[in-house]
């Protein structure tokens, strides 16, 4: 699942705010009643105010400047939530429930990474023999799965339990250092080169199908992986071009330029805060906004061999 670029991860609780405040004129209006007393609107805004009003409105605001100059289209999100469900499979559902997502506001979650990726590689270019190159490494895929552990001594105990017939999803979520094992059971889903760290990649691209790898080390700590499928992809250069394209740039952009920018637009927006209690919510934009930008340093003159790389 991708992060949204500013780091922010509350869009989930940023809709529940957001409907709060903007569903009803009336804030007094009872949403929840019992014996022991009612829940208005305004308890629960003020509530969540209190705990993620700060973070929250800072989400707001941020979507709301990048929407009036960027255009994210329902297709582009549709196409995403598609992406990841690939990716994800099974586990998908389970991973947004971990986030505290709905699909409907995993979608809109999306959609705000979506702004931000916009804003953040306009300026960035990328040559077509760049993009033919990521083709080539990226039409050959596989699927695969791998149980990450600290030791080798475990990394082979772990391969034997598998090569003994016992079920992979278990086995990762009982030994696995990876966090995400615990949904996913190990899988990755399918990536082709140049997803992975050097190590891992080497090791998972020489494997056949459904063989039981031996400990990999990288800097992770010990992998044994499982190859459960290859394929070509079907897309041509032309189809994948555009995708391409994108993934290069933001690989390529500076993401600590995105808070400069997203400030320089709030500053212009003029924004006027009313509620006393978020006045000082955006400080930390508005004074990035004002900031002189830094100058790059000259480049040094890299000495260092291809080996030490």
């Amino acid at each position: 699942m991708k992060k949204t670029v500013l780091s922010f991860t509350l869009a989930a609780s940023v809709l529940a705010l957001g409907a709060c405040s903007n569903d009803s004129a009336d804030n007094s209006e009872v949403i929840a009643t019992s014996k022991v007393g009612d829940i208005t609107q305004n308890d629960l805004y003020e509530e969540m105010k209190s705990s993620i009003g700060d973070q929250a409105f800072q989400l707001l605001m941020i979507e709301k400047v990048l929407d009036s100059k960027y255009d994210v289209s329902k297709k582009e999100v549709d196409a995403q939530l598609k992406a990841d469900k690939e990716q994800l499979g099974e586990n998908f559902e389970a991973m947004i429930a971990q986030q505290g997502y709905t699909e409907e506001s995993y979608k809109k979650y999306l959609e705000l990474n979506l702004l931000q990726e916009k804003a953040l590689i306009e300026d960035v270019d990328v040559t077509e023999e760049e993009v033919k190159a990521k083709y080539e490494n990226i039409k050959n895929e596989i699927n695969a799965r791998h149980v990450l552990v600290a030791d080798e001594e475990t990394a082979k105990k772990v391969k034997s339990e598998l090569e003994s017939g016992k079920d992979f999803a278990e086995v990762a979520k009982e030994y696995s250092t990876e966090p995400a094992a615990q949904q996913s059971g190990g899988e990755l889903g399918w990536f082709g080169k140049g997803a992975m760290v050097p190590e891992f990649e080497e090791a998972a691209f020489a494997l056949e199908k459904n063989v039981i790898s031996e400990p990999v080390q990288s800097q992770h700590g010990f992998h044994i992986i499982e190859v459960t499928d290859k394929r070509t992809i079907k897309e041509s250069y032309e189809d994948k071009k555009a995708e391409l394209e994108k993934q290069l740039k933001l690989e390529k952009a500076d993401t600590s330029t995105l808070l400069t920018k997203v400030a320089k637009m709030m500053k212009d927006a003029d924004i006027k805060i009313k509620d006393e209690d978020l006045k000082t919510a955006l400080d930390q934009f508005l004074t990035a906004a004002d900031a002189p930008a830094e100058k790059e340093a000259p480049a040094e003159e890299d000495t260092t061999t291809d080996s030490e790389k």
